[in-house]
C-alpha cells in the first residue's frame, strides 16, 4: 500500500484522517523502526573509534541485526494495513439467518487470527530491538548514549502500542483458549521488556545527570 515509503508528512496526514489504515498497529511498527534505527545510530557512531576498538566487532554484529529489524518493522507497517481490510469487511457481514451467522463466525475466526498475528510480530520485534539497544546503551559511544535512551523509550512505546492491537482482537475471538494463549504471550513480553526498557532508560539518565 506504500505507507512505509510515503513521506513523514503524508503518513501523519493519513494517520490523522478517518481512513481505516494505517492505525495503531502501523504507527507502532513505525515507532519501532525509528527506535531501532536510533539504536543502530549509536552503533554507527561507535565503530571506527579507537576508544571503542574492543567492542567494534560486537557493534557491527548488533548493527547488522538492527538493519534486519528495521526492514521487518517497515514490512509490518504494510502487513498491518493488509490484514485490517478483511477484518473490517467481516465485521460488516450480515447475520440475519443461522447460515449467515455461521458464515460470519467462520470468517471472523480466520481474520481475527490474521489481525492478531501482525501486532504479535511487532511486539516480538520490539523485544529483539530492546535487547540490542541495551547493549548499545552499555557499550556504545558515550557521546550518543542519550540516543540509546530515546531508542529504548520508543521501542517500549511501540511494544505497548502493539499489545493493545493484540488485546482488542483477542477480546473478539470465539476460541477463548487460543485468545488466552495469545494474551499470555503478550503479557509476558510486556512484563519482561517494559522493565528492560525502563532499566536502559534509567541507566542512561543516571549517566547524563
Amino acid at each position: 500500500m506504500g505507507f512505509s515509503t510515503s513521506t513523514c508528512t503524508e503518513f501523519v496526514e493519513v494517520l490523522a484522517s478517518k481512513a481505516p489504515v494505517p492505525g495503531g498497529g502501523g504507527a507502532s511498527a513505525l515507532v519501532g523502526a525509528v527506535g531501532t534505527a536510533l539504536g543502530n545510530m549509536v552503533g554507527s557512531l561507535t565503530v571506527g573509534k579507537k576508544k571503542y576498538a574492543d567492542v567494534e566487532e560486537e557493534m557491527w554484529e548488533l548493527k547488522g541485526k538492527c538493519d534486519k529489524l528495521q526492514k521487518d518493522f517497515l514490512r509490518l507497517i504494510e502487513r498491518d494495513a493488509e490484514v485490517f481490510e478483511p477484518l473490517s469487511k467481516a465485521y460488516g457481514m450480515p447475520k440475519e439467518t443461522e447460515e449467515e451467522k455461521a458464515e460470519k463466525a467462520r470468517v471472523m475466526a480466520i481474520v481475527l487470527k490474521d489481525a492478531c498475528s501482525v501486532p504479535m510480530e511487532i511486539m516480538e520485534k520490539c523485544c529483539e530491538a530492546l535487547d540490542l539497544i541495551k547493549e548499545f546503551a552499555a557499550k556504545g559511544s558515550k557521546l550518543a548514549i542519550s540516543d540509546a535512551g530515546v531508542a529504548a523509550t520508543f521501542c517500549k512505546a511501540a511494544l505497548k502500542g502493539a499489545s493493545l492491537n493484540v488485546y482488542i482482537n483477542t477480546k473478539s475471538m470465539a476460541d477463548r483458549e487460543y485468545a488466552e494463549e495469545l494474551n499470555a504471550k503478550a503479557d509476558a513480553m510486556l512484563e519482561k521488556y517494559c522493565k528492560l526498557a525502563d532499566e536502559t532508560f534509567d541507566s542512561v539518565l543516571a549517566r547524563l545527570k
